[in-house]
């Protein structure tokens, strides 16, 4: 949770740069005795729209800039966790924040429904899962005319090439596929080694299995605990379904989860280890789809060229990273694969709160991002004024 807050409260503090961050500019006489300028104007209410992942710090990506920029925000946090935003919401009326400018609302589905069909909403944030995302948020808020941010799913591919860092990349790894419990967006869920040394392979992916199976798992504010609890029994069970569709497609199981120790007396109706296949393909389900949980498909590719074609071939393109030693490498990766995010020997490619939380292809329906300049654009109209006095 803390390192959850320091991000939120960095999105606060860009934020409260409005000063520089919304400035207009201007040109005198563009035309004989006339002026002309640019004015940054707000545009009423905006709805927030937040995911149980991280429930205090997405709302975070896009309200301070709302309200900075002079809107007001209703923010609709996910019904599973709301009480960090109802917390917030509770300290900001402390602090003597005008009545109505930051509103809380709970709910489900109808909620959204409201918000995307009020008139006087004149755009919505969403951060979620790609069907809700695209059949929901981006096609009503089409229909209704709002601007509208819908940041979604994900399949990321941490790229390894044989020059990459083996001490410093293994450990990555477990960070990228295993922190959160893979419940993130920016987790990275295919393993993609490049070329056809067979030692290379089986050296580094034999360091990713010890150090995986060694992960401890259980409740995570137990300081010995690295890898907490899924978010609930249905999240499990569906997680489970993938591990098993990835045995009847015929990847192999090289550590399986399902049967994992847990640090402490507790049930195991939440808990799933770090589990690992080998042998995918990026046709089989666990290969293409968004698992959303602590799993790792590793794949092979004979070069680069044909590891950015199948990290392109994916219809997500949120954070894909490369990892290696070699600069060619690295900048032919960055030029061509198709992602919003892209790391070069970073494992969990999260962007500072003065960068955009970019995304493309299915991660991403939209034209502006969230946070730093982006979130200013979206949350204002540029006024133009051209100005002639006789």
């Amino acid at each position: 949770m803390s390192r959850e807050a320091r991000r939120g409260i960095e999105n606060v503090e860009v934020a409260c740069g409005i000063p520089t961050l919304m400035q207009g500019y201007y040109s005198e006489d563009i035309a004989s005795g006339i002026d002309e300028w640019v004015i940054p104007t707000p545009l009423g209410v905006f709805g927030i729209i937040g995911p149980f992942n991280f429930p205090f710090m997405i709302p975070l990506w896009s309200a301070p800039y709302a309200v900075a920029t002079g809107n007001c925000v209703i923010i609709k946090p996910s019904s599973e966790v709301p009480l960090s935003q109802l917390w917030l919401a509770e300290l900001l009326e402390e602090t003597g924040f005008p009545p109505g400018v930051w509103n809380v609302v709970n709910g489900g589905r109808t909620i959204v429904n409201g918000m995307l069909d009020h008139k006087d909403i004149a755009g919505i944030t969403f951060v979620g899962s790609t069907p809700t995302g695209l059949d929901v948020i981006y096609r009503r808020c089409g229909e209704t005319g709002k601007r509208v941010i819908a940041q979604c799913g994900a399949k990321n591919f941490m790229v390894i090439m044989p020059d990459c860092n083996v001490r410093a990349t293994v450990p990555s790894m477990m960070t990228s596929f295993f922190g959160n419990a893979g419940q993130r967006c920016l987790a990275g869920s295919n393993l993609l080694i490049v070329g056809d040394d067979d030692t290379f392979y089986r050296n580094f992916m034999d360091q990713v299995i010890e150090m995986s199976s060694k992960m401890k798992v259980g409740y995570g504010l137990d300081e010995v605990v690295q890898m907490g609890p899924l978010r609930d029994k249905q999240k499990k069970d569906t997680i489970v379904r993938y591990i098993e569709s990835g045995i009847q497609e015929g990847a192999t199981l090289v550590l399986d989860g399902r049967k994992v120790k847990i640090v402490g007396d507790y049930p195991d109706t939440c808990f799933l280890g770090p589990t690992i296949f080998e042998k995918v393909s990026p046709q089989m389900k666990i290969g293409r789809e968004e698992i959303f949980g602590p799993v790792m498909s590793v794949m092979r590719a004979k070069n680069l060229d044909e590891a950015i074609e199948i990290c392109n071939e994916n219809l997500f393109g949120n954070g894909q990273a490369i990892f290696t030693q070699d600069g060619k490498s690295a900048r032919k990766f960055q030029y061509n694969v198709t992602s919003g995010n892209v790391g070069i020997n970073i494992g969990v490619v999260a962007p500072m709160a003065f960068f955009p939380f970019s995304g493309m292809k299915d991660s991403f329906y939209g034209v502006l991002h969230t946070q730093g300049q982006e979130a200013v654009r979206f949350f204002t109209e540029s006024k133009v004024v051209i100005q002639r006095w006789f």
